[in-house]
Protein backbone atom coordinates (compact mmCIF):
# COMPACT_ATOMS: atom_id res chain seq x y z
CA UNK A 1 0.00 0.00 0.00
CA UNK A 2 0.95 3.69 -0.26
CA UNK A 3 0.16 6.18 2.05
CA UNK A 4 -1.42 9.09 1.07
CA UNK A 5 0.07 12.22 -0.23
CA UNK A 6 -0.09 14.73 2.46
CA UNK A 7 1.65 12.52 4.47
CA UNK A 8 4.99 13.57 2.36
CA UNK A 9 4.80 16.31 4.73
CA UNK A 10 6.35 18.61 1.50
CA UNK A 11 5.00 21.82 -0.19
CA UNK A 12 5.53 23.32 -3.65
CA UNK A 13 6.72 26.30 -4.46
CA UNK A 14 2.90 27.36 -4.77
CA UNK A 15 1.47 25.96 -1.72
CA UNK A 16 0.70 22.72 -2.92
CA UNK A 17 1.48 19.25 -1.35
CA UNK A 18 4.60 17.44 -4.16
CA UNK A 19 4.33 13.62 -4.56
CA UNK A 20 8.18 13.00 -4.87
CA UNK A 21 10.57 15.32 -2.97
CA UNK A 22 12.96 16.71 -5.82
CA UNK A 23 10.82 20.57 -5.30
CA UNK A 24 11.86 20.44 -1.88
CA UNK A 25 15.38 19.67 -2.95
CA UNK A 26 15.33 22.71 -5.69
CA UNK A 27 13.91 25.20 -2.99
CA UNK A 28 16.91 24.38 -0.54
CA UNK A 29 19.53 24.52 -3.55
CA UNK A 30 18.27 27.96 -3.73
CA UNK A 31 18.98 28.33 0.15
CA UNK A 32 21.82 27.26 -0.39
CA UNK A 33 23.22 29.54 -3.32
CA UNK A 34 22.29 32.81 -0.99
CA UNK A 35 23.75 31.05 1.68
CA UNK A 36 27.10 30.99 -0.48
CA UNK A 37 26.34 34.44 -2.09
CA UNK A 38 29.96 36.97 -1.30
CA UNK A 39 27.11 39.57 0.54
CA UNK A 40 26.72 37.07 3.75
CA UNK A 41 30.28 35.34 3.82
CA UNK A 42 31.09 35.75 7.46
CA UNK A 43 32.63 32.71 8.97
CA UNK A 44 29.84 31.76 11.34
CA UNK A 45 27.47 31.55 8.15
CA UNK A 46 29.91 29.26 6.36
CA UNK A 47 30.46 27.29 9.70
CA UNK A 48 26.74 26.70 9.99
CA UNK A 49 26.19 25.89 6.29
CA UNK A 50 28.98 23.15 6.55
CA UNK A 51 27.42 21.48 9.57
CA UNK A 52 23.52 21.68 8.21
CA UNK A 53 24.22 20.97 4.56
CA UNK A 54 27.66 18.44 5.02
CA UNK A 55 28.05 17.46 0.93
CA UNK A 56 30.86 14.71 2.26
CA UNK A 57 27.78 13.77 4.64
CA UNK A 58 27.38 9.93 2.58
CA UNK A 59 31.31 9.72 2.58
CA UNK A 60 31.14 5.89 3.70
CA UNK A 61 27.96 4.17 3.09
CA UNK A 62 28.69 1.94 -0.09
CA UNK A 63 25.45 1.32 -2.98
CA UNK A 64 23.09 -1.62 -2.30
CA UNK A 65 24.29 -4.24 -4.27
CA UNK A 66 21.82 -5.68 -6.78
CA UNK A 67 20.13 -8.67 -5.53
CA UNK A 68 21.79 -8.18 -2.42
CA UNK A 69 21.07 -5.90 -0.03
CA UNK A 70 24.20 -4.59 1.69
CA UNK A 71 23.63 -3.29 5.06
CA UNK A 72 26.23 -0.26 4.37
CA UNK A 73 24.52 1.23 1.64
CA UNK A 74 21.41 1.83 3.66
CA UNK A 75 20.22 4.05 6.84
CA UNK A 76 17.23 3.68 8.50
CA UNK A 77 15.56 7.07 10.69
CA UNK A 78 12.57 7.35 13.29
CA UNK A 79 9.92 10.27 12.61
CA UNK A 80 7.70 10.73 15.90
CA UNK A 81 5.54 13.92 14.84
CA UNK A 82 2.93 15.16 17.75
CA UNK A 83 0.72 17.82 18.09
CA UNK A 84 0.12 18.27 15.00
CA UNK A 85 -4.01 19.14 14.45
CA UNK A 86 -4.01 16.75 11.25
CA UNK A 87 -4.07 13.20 12.38
CA UNK A 88 -2.89 11.86 9.18
CA UNK A 89 0.65 14.25 10.02
CA UNK A 90 0.59 12.78 13.19
CA UNK A 91 2.34 9.87 14.38
CA UNK A 92 5.13 7.85 14.22
CA UNK A 93 6.87 6.54 10.75
CA UNK A 94 10.40 5.51 9.66
CA UNK A 95 12.15 7.29 6.88
CA UNK A 96 14.74 4.53 4.68
CA UNK A 97 17.87 6.07 3.23
CA UNK A 98 19.38 3.81 0.35
CA UNK A 99 22.69 4.85 -1.73
CA UNK A 100 21.69 3.52 -5.20
CA UNK A 101 24.48 1.97 -8.22
CA UNK A 102 25.59 5.59 -10.18
CA UNK A 103 25.49 7.14 -7.22
CA UNK A 104 22.33 8.30 -6.62
CA UNK A 105 20.33 8.39 -3.29
CA UNK A 106 16.94 7.66 -2.65
CA UNK A 107 14.30 7.79 0.20
CA UNK A 108 11.51 6.21 1.31
CA UNK A 109 8.67 7.17 4.25
CA UNK A 110 6.96 4.30 6.01
CA UNK A 111 4.42 3.80 8.24
CA UNK A 112 3.29 0.34 8.98
CA UNK A 113 2.70 -1.87 6.01
CA UNK A 114 2.62 1.85 4.21
CA UNK A 115 5.59 3.08 1.74
CA UNK A 116 5.67 5.94 -0.37
CA UNK A 117 9.10 7.56 -1.90
CA UNK A 118 10.57 10.49 -1.16
CA UNK A 119 12.27 10.71 -4.31
CA UNK A 120 15.87 10.20 -5.63
CA UNK A 121 18.70 12.49 -5.27
CA UNK A 122 22.60 12.85 -6.31
CA UNK A 123 24.67 11.81 -3.79
CA UNK A 124 27.04 14.83 -4.92
CA UNK A 125 24.93 16.99 -2.54
CA UNK A 126 24.95 15.40 0.65
CA UNK A 127 22.38 13.72 2.59
CA UNK A 128 18.79 14.86 1.24
CA UNK A 129 17.11 14.24 4.47
CA UNK A 130 18.01 17.60 6.04
CA UNK A 131 15.96 19.05 3.22
CA UNK A 132 13.06 16.62 3.35
CA UNK A 133 13.10 17.70 7.66
CA UNK A 134 12.52 21.28 6.96
CA UNK A 135 10.04 21.03 4.51
CA UNK A 136 8.04 18.67 6.33
CA UNK A 137 8.55 21.33 9.49
CA UNK A 138 7.25 23.66 7.28
CA UNK A 139 4.39 22.40 5.81
CA UNK A 140 3.22 21.00 9.15
CA UNK A 141 3.51 24.89 10.85
CA UNK A 142 1.56 26.39 7.78
CA UNK A 143 -1.29 23.74 7.61
CA UNK A 144 -1.47 24.24 11.54
CA UNK A 145 -1.36 27.98 11.52
CA UNK A 146 -2.78 29.19 7.97
CA UNK A 147 0.69 31.10 7.77
CA UNK A 148 2.54 31.57 4.51
CA UNK A 149 5.20 28.95 3.95
CA UNK A 150 7.45 31.19 1.88
CA UNK A 151 7.70 33.90 4.76
CA UNK A 152 8.26 30.99 7.46
CA UNK A 153 11.29 29.90 4.75
CA UNK A 154 12.52 33.32 4.83
CA UNK A 155 13.35 33.62 8.19
CA UNK A 156 14.36 30.39 8.79
CA UNK A 157 17.08 30.71 5.92
CA UNK A 158 18.11 34.38 7.91
CA UNK A 159 18.34 32.94 10.82
CA UNK A 160 20.52 30.07 9.41
CA UNK A 161 22.21 33.38 8.27
CA UNK A 162 23.18 35.15 11.67
CA UNK A 163 21.78 33.45 14.26
CA UNK A 164 22.75 30.01 15.18
CA UNK A 165 23.96 28.60 18.27
CA UNK A 166 25.72 25.95 17.80
CA UNK A 167 27.59 23.71 20.75
CA UNK A 168 29.47 20.43 21.72
CA UNK A 169 27.96 18.31 22.81
CA UNK A 170 28.28 14.33 23.53
CA UNK A 171 25.83 11.43 22.23
CA UNK A 172 25.64 7.75 22.04
CA UNK A 173 25.49 5.61 19.23
CA UNK A 174 25.92 1.97 18.97
CA UNK A 175 26.49 1.34 22.78
CA UNK A 176 29.42 4.12 22.36
CA UNK A 177 30.30 7.64 23.45
CA UNK A 178 30.34 10.36 20.56
CA UNK A 179 31.34 14.06 20.33
CA UNK A 180 29.08 15.62 18.37
CA UNK A 181 27.65 19.46 17.57
CA UNK A 182 24.12 20.35 18.17
CA UNK A 183 22.75 23.58 16.02
CA UNK A 184 20.42 25.19 17.14
CA UNK A 185 18.17 28.14 15.42
CA UNK A 186 15.27 30.26 16.68
CA UNK A 187 13.77 31.77 13.30
CA UNK A 188 11.31 33.80 14.81
CA UNK A 189 12.65 34.61 18.05
CA UNK A 190 13.17 38.09 16.87
CA UNK A 191 11.15 38.56 14.13
CA UNK A 192 8.58 41.93 13.65
CA UNK A 193 5.69 39.80 12.89
CA UNK A 194 6.09 37.74 16.09
CA UNK A 195 3.23 38.60 18.02
CA UNK A 196 0.96 37.85 15.28
CA UNK A 197 2.38 34.31 14.70
CA UNK A 198 0.98 32.50 18.23
CA UNK A 199 2.85 29.54 18.99
CA UNK A 200 4.78 29.35 15.90
CA UNK A 201 6.91 32.26 16.97
CA UNK A 202 8.54 30.29 19.31
CA UNK A 203 9.79 27.34 17.07
CA UNK A 204 13.48 25.89 17.69
CA UNK A 205 15.03 23.96 15.14
CA UNK A 206 18.31 21.83 16.63
CA UNK A 207 20.35 19.48 13.92
CA UNK A 208 22.93 17.03 15.98
CA UNK A 209 25.79 15.98 13.62
CA UNK A 210 28.89 14.13 13.72
CA UNK A 211 31.46 12.64 11.53
CA UNK A 212 31.40 9.20 13.46
CA UNK A 213 27.76 8.62 12.61
CA UNK A 214 26.87 7.76 9.41
CA UNK A 215 24.76 9.92 7.17
CA UNK A 216 26.33 12.93 9.21
CA UNK A 217 22.49 13.22 10.73
CA UNK A 218 22.19 11.68 14.22
CA UNK A 219 18.87 13.91 14.80
CA UNK A 220 16.58 16.57 13.66
CA UNK A 221 14.23 18.12 16.35
CA UNK A 222 11.71 20.88 15.69
CA UNK A 223 9.93 22.08 18.53
CA UNK A 224 7.09 24.22 20.03
CA UNK A 225 6.49 24.29 23.78
CA UNK A 226 2.87 24.05 24.99
CA UNK A 227 0.82 27.29 25.54
CA UNK A 228 1.80 28.53 29.46
CA UNK A 229 -2.07 28.34 30.63
CA UNK A 230 -1.89 24.92 29.16
CA UNK A 231 -4.71 25.72 26.49
CA UNK A 232 -2.58 23.77 23.78
CA UNK A 233 -0.38 20.99 23.17
CA UNK A 234 3.50 21.58 21.97
CA UNK A 235 4.43 20.68 18.77
CA UNK A 236 7.49 18.45 18.28
CA UNK A 237 8.93 16.44 14.75
CA UNK A 238 11.97 14.61 15.74
CA UNK A 239 13.58 12.62 13.05
CA UNK A 240 16.83 10.39 14.38
CA UNK A 241 18.73 7.22 13.30
CA UNK A 242 18.57 4.24 14.33
CA UNK A 243 21.00 1.93 14.96
CA UNK A 244 23.16 0.08 12.88
CA UNK A 245 21.80 -2.75 10.98
CA UNK A 246 18.11 -1.76 11.56
CA UNK A 247 15.63 -2.02 8.61
CA UNK A 248 12.76 -0.02 7.50
CA UNK A 249 10.38 -3.20 6.64
CA UNK A 250 8.52 -5.98 8.43
CA UNK A 251 8.49 -6.11 12.35
CA UNK A 252 11.02 -2.74 12.36
CA UNK A 253 8.91 -0.53 11.15
CA UNK A 254 7.29 2.11 13.56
Amino acid sequence: MTLPEPLLGSVSLNGSFISDGRSAMRIFFLIALILLGPAHGSAAAAETYELLFHSAALKGLEAEKAGNGDPQGGLVYDKVVSGVDSGERSGRFAVGLKVQAGDNVSMTLYQGSQSRGLGNYPRSVGNPLIMYFLESVLSDLAAQSGGSPFYMRNRIKEALLRDAQIEPVTLRYNDREIAAREVTIRPFEHDKAREKMGRVADLSLAVTVSEDVPGWYFSLVATIPSAADSSGAGYSHAITLRASGSNASGEDQP
